[in-house]
């Protein structure tokens, strides 16, 4: 299976482009209050540009013996679109979207942990992915800039190394935390992602600029 990674050419259900509900979402909200609330943006977003796509949140998804939750699920005509969310950010206060709200966003998980978190979730919607008018989409959205920044050289590889999602990384195989000694972190892509970081939004002060990620994920090929 050969995989997109950049989410310009994922159609939600078939039907709609990324970039046409990201274009539609920053209009009313270029920031979010928490996780759950970028969610529901999404959904909204979705909904306005064609109602005719469902969408249901925190749905039971069975794969490989195993009942999990799925932040999204988009389903139309021409097919289903199974979504993961993260917003993880760092502190940055102000007004901003319409009709404008005040914002307080607060540093959340480490960045180690936000890469971690994320390559988990492809992981996991490889699994979901398993018939053919399914495609899934790993979203994230951040004003971290060091998630995305080329990261500066060390003398020793960090415990994420494998797990970098800057501008341009490649992600796939068999992916070790460290050098493989905690094996709970273990992660194995069947396809290969080459990852492209969009602009989302830019809202003034340090902290004010957002940036997405979206990795596509396909059902395998027979």
């Amino acid at each position: 299976m050969t995989a997109s990674s950049t989410g310009t050419a994922l159609l939600i259900a078939g039907r709609i482009p990324l970039t046409d509900v990201m274009e539609r979402l920053v209009l009313d909200r270029p920031v979010f209050h928490s996780e759950a609330d970028f969610q529901h943006g999404f959904a909204r977003a979705l909904w306005e540009l064609d109602p005719g796509i469902g969408s249901r949140l925190e749905v039971a998804q069975h794969a490989q013996g195993r009942v999990e939750r799925l932040d999204l699920l988009c389903t139309g005509p021409g097919g289903r679109t199974a979504v993961e969310f993260k917003y993880p950010t760092r502190s940055w206060a102000g007004e901003a979207g319409s009709p404008a709200e005040e914002f307080a966003l607060r540093n959340h998980a480490a960045p180690d942990l936000a890469r971690r978190d994320y390559v988990f979730d492809m992981a996991r919607l490889e699994r979901f992915c398993n018939r053919p008018d399914q495609n899934g989409l790993s979203l994230l959205l951040t004003n971290n800039p060091s998630l995305w920044a080329l990261p500066k050289p060390r003398t020793r590889p960090s415990r994420d190394h494998a797990f970098r999602i800057h501008q341009g990384c490649v992600l796939a195989g068999t992916l070790l935390w460290g050098q493989g000694d905690y094996q709970g972190n273990t992660r194995t892509l069947r396809g290969s992602y080459r990852l492209d970081w969009r602009p989302y939004s830019r809202q003034p002060g340090p902290g004010g600029e957002f940036r997405y990620l979206a990795a596509a994920i396909t059902a395998p090929r027979n």
